[in-house]
């Protein structure tokens, strides 16, 4: 129960009892309830969505939307993506590129991408059907198993939210944790399958930009590869083709 409440105050804002006698390594040990965190967090938001799209033009519903999942999240993963942009897309040196990642002020490049992230999403939330809308189930879940993996990889650097993650993570909980992505693909059919590889894909591309760009992850990695995962799922219950 405690590892429970630890993913559920790391990954929303939900008044929920806080851990008691927090360890180094909870975050990793949590890990394995986060694809959960993001099936309720997904529930939520598409229960949001719906009741928006029944009083509003898609547009403002898409917006409302986009604002309630973001203020369920705290908007976490959004400054792990923008400290990213300007970290990882930098000319700079791999210790630079960690400095900047670490400041808290915003560049260009985390501007931008907060920016088309932000639209991007709203536009998706905007085009969903009612019969599609149940893929932002599967976007928060598969894009919180989706830093799983990142458990496995080297630490860019030796201290933070990664750090504290790897040590409490253990490689068995990528099987634990896949259970409800995978659940919720089989169920929503050859969209839901589709977005499981294209969302697996869209995080080995930006874990691997992480390794080649810092040497490895960083907490921020994290917030970046969610962000990443929920926007190309959102993308493949929008498409036209399917």
């Amino acid at each position: 129960m405690k590892h429970l409440l630890t993913a559920f105050n790391l990954m929303t804002t939900l008044p929920l009892p806080s851990g008691k006698d927090w360890q180094t390594g909870d975050s990793g040990r949590a890990s394995v309830w986060y694809p959960f965190v993001g099936l309720v967090i997904g529930g939520l938001t598409w229960l949001t969505w719906m009741a928006a799209a029944r009083f509003f033009p898609t547009l403002v519903a898409g917006a409302l939307t986009l604002g309630f999942w973001i203020w369920l999240t705290g908007g976490l993963h959004l400054d792990g993506l923008a400290d990213c942009c300007d970290g990882l897309l930098a000319s700079a040196s791999v210790e630079r590129r960690l400095e900047i990642m670490k400041d808290s002020r915003l560049g260009a490049f985390g501007g931008i991408g907060l920016v088309l992230i932000l639209l991007f999403k709203a536009a998706a939330l905007a085009s969903l059907a009612p019969e599609t809308a149940p893929g932002i189930l599967l976007a928060a879940s598969l894009g919180r198993w989706c830093i799983l993996p990142a458990g496995l990889l080297p630490l860019a650097r030796p201290s933070g939210m990664g750090a504290d993650f790897k040590a409490g993570f253990r490689p068995w909980y990528l099987a634990a944790g896949a259970v409800i992505p995978l659940a919720l693909a089989l169920l929503l059919g050859a969209r839901g399958l589709i977005s499981l590889l294209v969302g697996s894909l869209a995080a080995f591309v930006v874990l691997r930009l992480a390794q080649t760009r810092i040497g490895g992850v960083t907490g921020d990695v994290f917030g970046m590869t969610v962000e990443v995962v929920e926007a190309v799922t959102l993308l493949v219950f929008t498409a036209r083709f399917l």
